[in-house]
């Protein structure tokens, strides 16, 4: 019986919930723009991050870009706040008016990585040391510009 009421109470909720599902694009970025707090599913560096504003990213070495300088993140698979979510088909393009810049806060480096390579009965062991290289990103803020009639 207990869980008949819930069944049914679960589906109410259901409903509910889709009756309040945005129409079109433009209406689900200005519900996502209302809401408080929003974050990002973008790749970065071959892999995909969930992002917040003024969170710090690490990522593998990126080449021709100075401390300082400002990123565009132009992979954006999903856009959400706590109550509404987008997700683009495979990524959200930058025609909806959805940006996301990174600003570089430093190159450096990780530990000190040790690989040991050894032939048996041979007498030749090798150990070779190296650091990898990362880039230290600071996420601004998302910004989501007022689109009419745009369409995912």
């Amino acid at each position: 019986m207990l869980g008949r009421a819930f069944r049914c109470s679960f589906q109410r909720l259901i409903h509910t919930a889709a009756a309040t599902s945005p129409s079109s694009t433009s209406a689900a970025l200005e519900l996502i723009r209302s809401q408080p707090s929003r974050y990002i599913v973008a790749t970065l560096g071959g892999r995909k991050h969930l992002l917040a504003p003024r969170d710090l990213l690490t990522v593998p070495r990126i080449r021709d870009v100075k401390v300082g300088d400002v990123v565009a993140l132009s992979a954006i698979h999903e856009l959400g706040s706590r109550e509404y979510t987008l997700r683009g088909n495979p990524v959200i393009p930058p025609t909806t008016g959805v940006r996301v810049n990174a600003t570089v806060v430093e190159h450096t480096k990780g530990e000190m990585e040790f690989i040991f390579k050894k032939k048996r009965r041979k007498g030749y062991q090798k150990l070779i040391q190296h650091k990898q290289p990362y880039t230290r990103l600071r996420i601004g803020d998302i910004e989501i510009s007022t689109g009419q009639g745009v369409q995912l």
